[in-house]
């Protein structure tokens, strides 16, 4: 019986120690996210959405800014999903390059930039709990990501358009 009731115990515990960390995301997290939101919307407004636009269409000419600058803008300035439309300046041949550089960048931009991807935050904030468990700097752990994160993106931006264009001859 002392068993059964230690396992039920065990289990309810289980249950609360999700709940607070549910509620110290609800008051840290969520509020510092709509914070940014707000922000960037705000710098949007203020800088204008059709300058925006014009220095997106400036950056896909380069293969390199088309998968490294162009998705980190447009990720940071229009997060999940609305980034997606950034891709209307690359050109046809480019856009899967520029969707698979794009959402590769949800997961690495989410340290340092939380509101561009609130599903990815979870994930993060599992990983700094334990760095900062271990006393180590969440910064250096965003600052790192993010730069790798730039790496890849590139990385997958350019292995994706070669293979599209390699499936796009067979056609």
């Amino acid at each position: 019986m002392e068993l059964i009731a230690g396992l039920a115990n065990g289990f309810i515990e289980l249950f609360k120690a999700g709940a607070a960390t549910f509620m110290s995301w609800v008051v840290n997290i969520i509020p510092l996210v709509v914070v940014l939101m707000t922000a960037v919307s705000a710098c949007i407004k203020l800088i204008g959405e059709e300058k925006v636009y014009n220095v997106a269409g400036v950056l896909t000419k380069s293969i390199f800014t088309r998968y490294t600058l162009l998705p980190v803008i447009s990720v940071l300035f229009l997060a999940n999903p609305m980034c997606y439309t950034f891709g209307r300046f690359v050109e046809e041949k480019h856009k899967p390059s520029f969707y698979d550089s794009t959402v590769s960048f949800f997961h690495p931009v989410t340290g340092l930039f939380p509101h561009a991807n609130g599903g990815e935050l979870f994930v993060y904030m599992g990983i700094a709990t334990g760095i900062t468990t271990l006393g180590l700097p969440l910064g250096d752990l965003a600052v790192r990501y993010f730069i790798v994160g730039v790496i890849v993106i590139f990385i997958r931006g350019v292995v994706t358009e070669k293979i599209f264009a390699i499936m796009k001859s067979r056609n």
